[in-house]
């Protein structure tokens, strides 16, 4: 009985929320490894994109609250998601139009447009707080559990609770409609393939007759709706703070490259490595050990490697790691 307790504190602390953390890093990450991959520069601007677009939702969230309109058990800002995407999209297109577009005709050095990308992340950082401020603000609403910790020990008799809150039910099951509505999109469509095409050889791509700034309008206008969707299922599992956003970039661009920079495969299986370190590693284990060893072996101290406030560090750590040893990653992408 003890083991299945070890089994459950396991899963309620661990296993369920770093595959929501996962799920979220992976949408995060595949915007992120679409840019490198197709428009050949890091986009620094990335976490505070994600920012925008989950503001929008907030903001759209409390509007549609504010008349009455709700989306029963499910949070209402699915309903605004659609409304903050179409936002995103369009500020970004702005973005390229206004800043990438000029350094793409002048055949800028990636470099350049790295530190171009900064400049624009500072301002979008700055516009996000301008609009909503820098604290924390809550938009989830509906039912908060799928099964409530009270619920699974009446039902199983265990000692142990398990909760599985509706935003990690959610974040899951969007992801994965995400991520197979992007393969589809890039391996069946012709827009899709010309993406590909234009990403694996540019100059040939061009002699093919493929329009480089269709393939670059389209390009934004997915790492938009995928930045969108990743920030407000971040937003609605934890909290809104527009800091958090730009922290975020860290353990995103650790995912794209830990799984290979330009494969979409990779930023996936990167999202949740670098997911289940993070939470393995400032985890306290105590718990599960009290469970899991004999009464005699039980552990007096917390048993944590690092405290949460470093966790961000668990990321930095296999990025040096990994660029250090294999920079292509594990799924062979271009190396950084």
């Amino acid at each position: 009985m003890d083991l299945f307790n070890a089994l459950v504190a396991l899963s309620n602390f661990v296993i369920i929320p770093a595959i929501a953390y996962g799920s979220q890093l992976a949408l995060g990450a595949l915007g992120v490894t679409l840019i490198y991959g197709i428009l050949r520069f890091s986009n620094f601007a990335h976490g505070d994109t994600m920012a925008f677009g989950a503001m929008l939702a907030v903001l759209i969230t409390w509007l549609l609250q504010s008349m009455g309109v709700s989306f029963g058990p499910l949070p209402t800002a699915l309903l605004a998601l659609p409304f903050a995407i179409l936002g995103t999209m369009a500020l970004v297109l702005l973005t390229d139009r206004v800043v990438y577009r000029f350094y793409r005709e002048q055949k800028a050095k990636p470099v350049i447009l790295v530190i171009v990308s900064m400049g624009v992340m500072f301002i979008m950082n700055g516009l996000v707080r301008f609009i909503i401020g820098p604290n924390d603000q809550r938009f989830s609403d509906g039912e908060r559990f799928i099964i409530s910790v009270r619920e699974f020990k009446a039902l199983t008799g265990l000692k142990e609770g398990l909760a599985i809150k509706t935003t990690q039910g959610i974040t899951v099951v969007v992801a994965i409609i995400c991520v197979a509505l992007l393969f589809w999109f890039l391996n069946r469509t012709r827009t899709g393939k010309s993406m590909r095409a234009y990403s694996d050889n540019e100059d040939l791509a061009l002699l093919s007759g493929i329009n480089p700034e269709r393939v670059v309008m389209y390009t934004w206008l997915i790492v938009a709706a995928l930045a969108t969707t990743a920030g407000v299922l971040y937003g609605l599992d934890k909290s809104f703070k527009p800091f958090v956003y730009f922290q975020l970039l860290l353990p995103i661009f650790a995912s794209a490259i830990v799984g290979g920079l330009g494969s979409p495969l990779g930023a996936i299986a990167g999202g949740f490595v670098i997911a289940f370190s993070e939470v393995t590693i400032t985890y306290a284990w105590k718990k599960v050990l009290k469970y899991a060893m004999p009464e005699s072996l039980e552990p007096s101290s917390l048993v944590q490697l690092l405290s949460t406030d470093y966790k961000f560090a668990v990321s930095f750590v296999i990025l040096i790691v990994v660029l250090l040893f294999k920079p292509t990653g594990l799924f062979k992408g271009k190396s950084v």
